[in-house]
């Protein structure tokens, strides 16, 4: 097929779903074009190996001004302002003028902040990966999250956002999730299920594999994107109810929270000795590889918990909460351990810092379910059956 694929960010190893669909479509051997908006400070480093994948790579720059008007017009629209935020009337153009000189089978569109993007499109079949239900997560983080301005900005934002999940059927033909609690989701707003498919994510299983590297065995790691609200509640949580538990048993066990701009709340936990909070690092592996167990205590979330895949594809041990696994049908106490409370998290991961066997076992299997469930290839096979779908409905629509 040739698609055009469309983003409101450019696909990197960070924005990790659209850059591995995008590399195992090309791989599978479409003919891929790629339209990106390129938000205020958006890094680069992915464009060469985009472009080599490519038939052809267009970046819209996005500057700050113009995200701050679009916001204001989200207002005054009834936009959610993820959605307002991507207004772009040179990406329209650029869209309009790809439409004149290519012909397209099918458009692929990325995210909540994407949707406008295909406002350009025109009557080409779009496949709409929302990947997340937002409305699920304000949801969320209404009850859960420990900051008073992410509970302000979810309540702003959380009524036009339900709106406008509600309408997405009507806006596309096919609509792509993560998990079933985000098409339940979307569902329960107004969308139409036929329409709103559950495509995991998969992980990069020559990327992430297990390194010839020793591991400590007293070294436990937290990864993720240290400045996100979620993850910090979830840091929060692991040092202050979980690890003194751990040190209580274990007082030599060392926590590594691996991850880019942590907040002041999380540089203020690498205060402790027995804490290194790293900040970023151009490589997770290592961290990964080293480390006797990777811990994921999210409290509250929504899609998919990459970080998850990612340490199992290494082979790392994965003790977490139940959240951090919900969208995944991992094998609790083989594949994985679960813990539903501070207590039984802490229980895991002493059993595993005392038993090297079982680190191996756990690990192995974790790497197996990977293997088996996780791939990008299989995603890009659920896009694939999407595509031909929306492409089908557009052709009955026109033989009416």
């Amino acid at each position: 097929m040739r698609i055009l694929f469309v983003c409101p960010y450019i696909p990197s190893h960070i924005r990790v779903r659209a850059y591995n669909v995008l590399r195992v479509l090309v791989e599978r051997g479409h003919d891929v074009t790629l339209a990106v908006l390129q938000p205020p400070g958006e890094p680069t480093d992915s464009l060469p190996e985009l472009r080599q994948w490519c038939r052809n790579v267009h970046v819209v720059p996005h500057s700050r001004s113009q995200t701050l008007l679009n916001g204001a017009r989200g207002l005054t629209q009834n936009l959610p302002l993820q959605a307002a935020y991507s207004h772009s009337a040179p990406f329209n153009q650029l869209i309009r003028k790809l439409l004149q000189i290519e012909t397209f089978d099918v458009a692929h569109v990325e995210h909540l902040r994407g949707a406008v993007l295909a406002d350009s499109l025109g009557d080409l079949p779009i496949v709409f990966d929302s990947v997340d239900s937002i409305s699920l997560l304000f949801e969320k983080v209404l009850k859960d999250a420990p900051s008073l301005k992410s509970q302000l900005i979810a309540s702003l934002d959380l009524k036009r956002t339900k709106k406008f999940e509600g309408k997405l059927t009507d806006r596309f033909p096919e609509v792509a999730v993560t998990s079933e609690a985000d098409r339940q989701a979307l569902i329960d707003l107004g969308s139409d299920g036929e329409h709103v498919t559950v495509v995991s994510n998969g992980v990069d299983l020559d990327y992430f594999q297990p390194l010839d590297l020793p591991r400590n065995p007293l070294r436990l790691v937290f990864t993720g994107k240290m400045s996100y609200h979620a993850n910090i509640a979830a840091a929060q949580d692991l040092v202050e109810k979980i690890m003194p538990l751990v040190w209580a048993e274990q007082p030599d066990a060392h926590l590594q929270i691996v991850g880019k701009d942590p907040s002041a709340v999380i540089q203020m936990l690498g205060e402790n000795p027995k804490i290194t909070v790293t900040g970023f690092v151009p490589d997770m592996r290592p961290y990964l590889a080293e480390a006797a167990v990777a811990v994921s205590t999210v409290r509250y979330g929504v899609g998919i918990q990459n970080k998850v895949l990612e340490a199992m594809a290494m082979a790392t041990p994965v003790v977490c909460s139940p959240q951090a696994c919900s969208a995944i049908s991992a094998q609790q106490g083989q594949d994985l351990l679960v813990g539903g409370s501070p207590e039984a998290i802490a229980r895991h991961i002493l059993s595993l810092l005392a038993d090297a066997q079982q680190r191996t076992a756990v690990g192995t299997a974790g790497r197996r379910y990977v293997e088996q469930h996780q791939t990008w290839d299989r995603v890009a096979a659920q896009f694939e059956d999407l595509y031909q779908r929306a492409i089908v409905k557009r052709e009955r629509l026109v033989a009416v």
